[in-house]
């Protein structure tokens, strides 16, 4: 007979299920202790039946009994290991909470989960046997060495969240990895001095800085050091595991500092960057000293090379995150690292950005799918505890700023940053579990920012306890040298070197940066850039884009075989028909057929092809069906990967409902392969609202601030078709207002064959610059919207597109310029009124403006002779104001220049059907003028 104030409670109850659901999965997964108890509840029948006959419920089910009811009860050691096993378990859980990671000390909460009291436990039980299964000791533990063993584990310096983690087999490598040691390494002499050398030149650069340069901004990294030894100690072991590459993602908070100490950029280029004397060399151009980037190569203990790459990052902190995974996945594909094992992505966060910013979200979602996946970014926190005057308690809802990296399958170490010894455990442990698995992990380095958000930022108006509390302080140089000095591992007389050859070293920099022989170095593209260009588009010369009619045929038929027994949608059947017949030259070729074929013959060819967006495998509009499904299995089946056993690789992929995310890793993507075609698919043009900031920080400004090509490719469905304000415009007058100095390529292609030649143009010339094209969407099965296979097998992208001129009409000529869809609402009308007056001329790229080929056109017109832009936009978007700023008001001087459109609008379009048609006729109509 039991009293029920002794069966388990129902907490109790779940844990209890939990580990009985272990011991059917695998009997050695739980104690011995459990063992005998689930025996004993089975009469010693040995392992409990698999089957609904037995339920954890029916034994532990306190709810419904009543005092005296007789149950089974495990013996007195049975339950205590019960007791203790929960502790063990809530300590697992919510230690964190007690660990000491604030170099401030100002967490003082009471967790009762892991107060032995909690469970009835007392000190009578201290010193009773029990076990951990994760500590391997050669004899029993009592309860009391078990507790210090936890607190040293969870409690001390690290706080470990992990038990977030599903997978078992995940949390007990942990477990047992952290649990055995304690979550302590024992370093050598030698690995002590190291990190004591490399928080010496941290702080003594920090120093230097602030009196070489007062009051001038590098965003300082006092008080947080230990960033410089936790890299250190990364790459290291990065070396160790194999890794020939780290690509790095950064904020300007201590950038410098890790330019200097870790990428190995020589400090007297850092100085002269202070020094500002070049005024000539950057008119117009470059970054501040805080955003730029670098790649050195790091000189490993073990005698390897690991190269080493900071992105370039403007001010919009963590948006590089997606753009530096980008890069290394790209350098992967091109060694065919499959593994994702040769190189890793380092990103190193802000606390306050790293919990408000979306972008973060979106990159870590990434992390998991197949199309994007590196194999396990290490995140690193430096957490100053304060985004700009902002602190915690107004920047986030969530307990910590990782928070959010929950969503993932990974642990969080928290660690206190003035323990660089706790520091270089959690670094060891966060690289082997990312080698391991093969996925991110998070290090949450606590410590503060002595400075203000600047050094001319006065951070004691808003934060006074704060900041009196960091006034306090000593440097954690200083404080671990005292716990080696107290060790007796090293003597100050080492110490005091130390810092001297830091200082030394610093001075013999800054004296060169200040000598007037000092040679500026602009060096030409090199590695795989060597061979293509920036600058201007008119240097460049067209290259042939065109491909025989019978290779071009050939193409689309192998485009049509599928695999034997490969069961296509019968919709899709009919369209594989559709295309044997365009191949045959029985059909003209329609828009997603020109595509394929641009594609196919480029892999051929031996370009690679990497496609990405929301529904690009199927396309937004059911039209491109790249990657086909068979209906009877669900297998996949995408013919242009399939058309050669020596073509280049072609990967299409659905991405994430992500725009800056995903856009972010596109380009990155293309800065680290420059002979691929690479391409972000927009579902519609207006989405890529957002992803404003990689169009205005990276893709339309990264040649001019940073000497950065890229020859990304941006997708963007666009048009009016009555489908509402947000489902109408790609803004193309941003992408135009972005334009100057040859940057971007913004174009409108018209027919399927100018689409074709556009894409090969992209990458069979040598420059590199984004290509934005405003895609079609009613024009992708407008049966006007058409183009022969001679149309691809001959000529190239042609920027304007013109009339002829037949002089056969009594009136004089009304001459339109327009692009795009509302090119064939004109033509119609026109041939519906019969005014063969009317002129119509295509501009099929907006920038860089083709204003000779242009004015070549207009030459056959008389002077005098108006013409007239007409665009479906309101006046104040689209392309007219772009165009009449460029051109003026009249076209070769001589052209009076006029606009026809819809009026200035806040709205890109109406959200009514029956309105939108009204407004687009009564363009039309003006367009076309009095008959």
């Amino acid at each position: 007979m039991v009293d029920r104030q002794d069966l388990p409670n129902r907490e109790s109850l779940a844990f209890v299920e939990e580990r009985y659901n272990d011991y059917l999965r695998d009997p050695s997964s739980v104690s011995e202790a459990w063992r005998a108890y689930f025996a004993h509840l089975t009469n010693g029948a040995g392992a409990p039946p698999r089957g609904p006959s037995f339920k954890p419920r029916s034994i532990f089910n306190p709810a419904g009994a009543a005092v005296g009811v007789e149950v089974p009860c495990p013996d007195d050691a049975a339950a205590f290991q019960l007791r203790v096993d929960k502790l063990v378990r809530n300590f697992r859980v919510r230690g964190h909470i007690l660990a000491q990671i604030n170099p401030l000390g100002t967490r003082s909460e009471r967790v009762p989960e892991i107060e032995p009291e909690y469970y009835g436990l007392t000190e009578a039980d201290m010193d009773r046997p029990c076990s951990v299964e994760t500590i391997r000791t050669s004899e029993m533990l009592t309860l009391r060495q078990v507790l210090d063993r936890l607190h040293d584990t969870y409690c001390r310096s690290i706080g470990v969240q992990f038990m977030h983690i599903d997978n078992l087999q995940v949390r007990e490598w942990l477990q047992s990895r952290m649990e055995s040691t304690g979550n302590r390494l024992e370093l050598s002499r030698e690995e002590q001095i190291r990190i004591l050398t490399r928080l010496s030149d941290a702080v003594i650069f920090e120093e230097f800085i602030q009196k070489k340069y007062l009051g001038a901004k590098s965003f300082s990294l006092e008080g947080t050091e230990t960033l410089i030894p936790l890299l250190d100690l990364a790459i290291e072991k990065a070396a160790e595991q194999g890794i020939v590459e780290i690509m790095m993602g950064m904020a300007h908070r201590g950038r410098l500092n890790v330019l200097a100490n870790i990428l190995g950029k020589a400090p007297q280029d850092i100085f002269r960057e202070f020094e500002d004397v070049d005024a000539q060399l950057y008119v117009g151009r470059g970054d501040v000293k805080y955003h730029k980037g670098y790649s050195g190569r790091w000189r490993a203990a073990n005698g390897r090379d690991v190269l080493l790459s900071l992105c370039f990052n403007p001010s919009h902190l963590e948006f590089v995150n997606p753009v530096a995974v980008g890069r290394m996945r790209a350098k992967m594909d091109r060694t065919n690292d499959h593994a994702r094992e040769k190189g890793m992505v380092l990103l190193v966060h802000g606390d306050a950005a790293f919990a408000g910013e979306g972008i973060v979200q979106e990159t870590l979602n990434l992390s998991e799918l197949a199309g994007y996946t590196v194999g396990g970014v290490l995140h690193i926190i430096v957490n100053n505890q304060i985004g700009f005057t902002t602190g915690p308690e107004q920047g986030r809802s969530s307990y910590y700023a990782t928070d959010v990296a929950k969503m993932l399958q990974s642990p969080i170490f928290h660690v206190n940053g003035e323990d660089p010894e706790a520091v270089a455990q959690v670094v060891r442990l966060a690289m082997d579990f990312r080698r391991e698995f093969r996925r991110d992990v998070v290090i949450d380095m606590y410590g503060y920012r002595r400075l203000g958000h600047n050094e001319g930022d006065e951070p004691s108006f808003t934060q006074p306890l704060l900041y009196d509390a960091i006034a306090k302080r000593k440097s954690v140089r200083e404080g671990y040298l005292e716990h080696l000095l107290a060790l007796g591992e090293v003597t100050r007389e080492e110490a005091d070197r130390i810092v001297a050859k830091s200082r030394e070293r610093l001075e013999s920099h800054l004296s060169v940066a200040r000598s007037d022989d000092y040679l500026f170095r602009d060096e030409p593209f090199t590695g795989i850039w060597k061979g293509y260009v920036g600058g201007r588009d008119s240097d460049v010369p067209d290259a042939d884009t065109a491909v025989p009619a019978e290779r071009l045929s050939q193409v689309l038929k192998s485009l049509t075989r599928l695999p034997a027994g490969f069961t296509p949608h019968p919709k899709i059947a009919r369209r594989l028909e559709l295309q044997r017949q365009m191949a045959e030259g029985k059909k003209p070729l329609d828009w997603a057929t020109a595509e394929a074929l641009a594609f196919a013959t480029l892999a051929l060819e031996g370009t690679r092809i990497r496609m990405s967006g929301q529904d690009s495998e199927r396309g937004t509009f059911s039209q491109r069906h790249a990657v086909l499904h068979d209906v009877k299995t669900g297998e996949t089946y995408m013919p242009l990967a399939h058309l050669s056993k020596d073509q280049a690789p072609v990967e299409i992929h659905n991405s994430p409902l992500s725009e800056a995310g995903v856009l972010g890793f596109e380009y990155g993507y293309s800065l680290s392969y420059p002979e691929a075609l690479v391409i972000w698919e927009a579902q519609f043009g207006d989405f890529v609202n957002a992803a404003q900031v990689m169009v205005d920080q990276f893709v339309a400004s990264a040649e001019n601030k940073w000497r950065r090509l890229s020859g990304l490719t941006l997708l963007l469905p666009h048009g009016q078709e009555g489908q509402g304000p947000e489902h109408s415009s790609a803004r193309l007058e941003r992408f135009l207002q972005l334009a100057a100095e040859d940057n971007i390529q913004v174009v409108q292609p018209s027919t399927p064959a100018q689409y074709f030649h556009l894409l090969r143009r992209q990458v069979l010339r040598p420059i590199r610059k984004p290509l934005v094209v405003m895609t079609p969407k009613s024009l992708l099965r407008h049966p006007k919207v058409a183009s022969s296979l001679e149309d691809c097998a001959s000529g190239t992208f042609r920027r304007v597109l013109p009339e002829p001129v037949t002089g056969g009409s009594a009136k004089p000529p009304r001459v339109l310029l327009c692009s795009g869809k509302v090119y064939y609402e004109l033509a119609e009308l026109r041939e519906t009124h019969a005014r063969d007056d009317v002129v119509i001329i295509r501009l099929e790229q907006f920038y860089p403006l083709p204003d000779e080929q242009l004015y070549e056109v207009l030459s056959a017109f008389e002077d005098g002779t108006s013409v007239f832009w007409v665009q479906e936009e309101p006046e104040n978007q689209g392309a007219w104001r772009f165009l009449r700023a460029a051109l003026g008001d009249r076209l070769c001087g001589r052209l009076p220049f006029g606009c026809v459109s819809r009026p200035a609008s806040a709205s890109p379009a109406t959200g009514s059907g029956s309105s939108h048609k009204l407004e687009q006729s009564m363009v039309l109509v003006e367009a076309l003028g009095d008959e």
